[in-house]
C-alpha cells in the first residue's frame, strides 16, 4: 500500500480520513484495513479528537468494496491473503460499530460490500444524490458480509433479504426509507458540511454532530423502496430460496421479472448461503455475526464460486460465471451448514473487547 492511500488530518477537534484511491473507486486493501483501524484505535483515546469523518476522495466513489482482484491471484493457490484481508477487514469492521465517539460517514457516489463495512456501522451515515449503495456479493459467488449479518435482518420488513440476494442499487432515497442513511446533503453541499463540523464544538457527542448535519440536510425525494415494500415483503419473507423464486414466478408482474432473472443470474450456493446468513444473524450481535462471517468467507475462499464469481464479472468481464452447483435444488442443506460448521484458517476471528 501507498502511504496516501488512506490520508489522515486533523481539522480542529475532527479527525478526517480520506480514501485516496480514486483510480480504483476507492476500493479498499488489506493495508488499508490494518491503516483504518490503527486510526480508530489513536482516535479513540486522543482526547484532543471529539468525532471522525470519513470520506471517499474524487467524485465517483465513497468506496467500491474491497481488494477482490488480489483475492483471485493469490486465493486459488492457497495463499493466505484472503483469510488475512477478511479477518483484519472484519477487525475494522468491529472497531466502526463500537467506535466510542461520533463516526461521520460522507455516502457519495459508489458505496458497496467494503464500503458499506465503512459507512453503515457509524453514529451518522450522510447520502449524497450520487448515492449507489448495494452489497452485490452474490453476483460473485461470495454473500453480503463486512456485518451484513447483523444490519440487513434489521432493515424494515424484508428489504434486508431482497438487498442480500438481489444485490438491488439503492439511491439516497432509498437509503434514507431502509434506514441505512440517516441524512441527504447534495454533493456540493458535504464541504461546507465538513467546515462546519470542523469548526463546531463537538463536545456534546453525537447529539452536537446531529444538530449540525441538520443545518445542511434536505429532502432527496420519493423512495422507490417505498413503492415496492409491499411486493418485497410478499415475496422475500419465504423460508427457502425456492420459496422466494415461486412467489417471485406466481406474481408474475414486471418488477417480479426482474428480481426473478437477477437471482437466476447469482451464484446458487451464495443464495442459500445468505439466506441462511440472515436467517441467524437477526438473532446475534454484532460481534458474534463478525465471528459468523468469518467462517462463512473461509468456506467460500476454500470454494469455487468465489472465484468464477470475479473471473467472470471482474478479470475477463464475460459476466458467464459457470457456478457449481449450477442449480438452486443440488445446492442441499448439509453443504449449506459447512459454511457455518467448519474450522476457520487459523483459528475463529477474535474481537477485542
Amino acid at each position: 500500500m501507498s502511504e496516501d492511500d488512506i490520508l489522515f488530518e486533523r481539522r480542529g477537534r475532527l479527525a478526517v480520513v480520506t480514501l485516496n484511491r480514486p483510480e480504483a473507486l476507492n476500493a479498499l486493501t488489506l493495508e488499508m484495513a490494518r491503516r483504518m483501524s490503527a486510526v480508530l484505535i489513536e482516535a479513540a483515546g486522543d482526547t484532543a479528537i471529539d468525532a471522525v469523518l470519513i470520506k471517499g476522495a474524487g467524485d465517483k466513489a465513497f468506496c467500491a468494496g474491497g481488494d477482490i482482484r488480489r483475492m483471485y491471484e493469490t486465493g486459488p493457490a492457497g495463499g493466505r491473503y484472503p483469510y488475512d484481508f477478511f479477518r483484519d477487514e472484519y477487525t475494522m469492521n468491529a472497531r466502526v460499530f463500537h467506535f466510542p465517539k461520533p463516526y461521520i460517514a460522507l455516502m457519495d457516489g459508489i458505496v458497496m460490500g467494503g464500503g458499506v463495512g465503512l459507512s453503515v456501522h457509524g453514529s451518522h451515515r450522510v447520502v449524497s444524490e450520487r448515492l449507489m449503495l448495494a452489497m452485490p456479493e452474490t453476483g460473485i459467488g461470495l454473500f453480503p458480509d463486512v456485518g451484513g449479518s447483523y444490519f440487513l435482518p434489521r432493515l424494515p420488513g424484508r428489504i434486508g433479504m431482497f438487498m442480500a440476494l438481489t444485490g438491488a442499487r439503492l439511491r439516497a432515497a432509498d437509503a434514507l426509507y431502509a434506514g441505512i442513511g440517516d441524512a441527504y446533503v447534495p454533493s456540493d453541499g458535504l464541504p461546507a458540511l465538513e467546515a462546519a463540523l470542523a469548526a463546531a464544538d463537538l463536545g456534546g457527542g453525537d447529539g452536537a454532530v446531529s444538530r449540525v448535519v441538520a443545518e445542511y440536510s434536505g429532502e432527496p425525494g420519493a423512495a422507490a423502496l417505498a413503492e415496492q415494500r409491499a411486493a418485497i415483503d410478499a415475496c422475500f419473507d419465504a423460508g427457502t430460496v425456492e420459496g422466494i423464486v415461486e412467489k417471485l414466478q406466481k406474481r408474475g408482474d414486471d418488477w417480479s421479472r426482474r428480481q426473478f432473472a437477477s437471482l437466476a443470474g447469482k451464484s446458487p450456493t451464495s443464495l442459500k448461503v445468505t439466506h441462511e446468513q440472515l436467517r441467524r444473524g437477526g438473532a446475534l450481535d454484532f460481534d458474534a455475526c463478525m465471528m459468523m462471517e468469518y467462517r462463512i468467507a473461509n468456506g467460500f475462499v476454500r470454494g469455487h464460486d468465489f472465484y468464477e464469481g470475479i473471473r467472470a464479472v471482474v478479470v475477463d468481464k464475460d459476466q458467464r460465471p459457470a457456478w457449481r452447483p449450477e442449480r438452486l435444488e443440488d445446492v442441499g442443506a448439509d453443504q449449506v451448514r459447512r459454511y457455518f460448521e467448519d474450522e476457520p484458517f487459523e483459528g475463529d476471528l477474535t474481537l477485542a473487547a
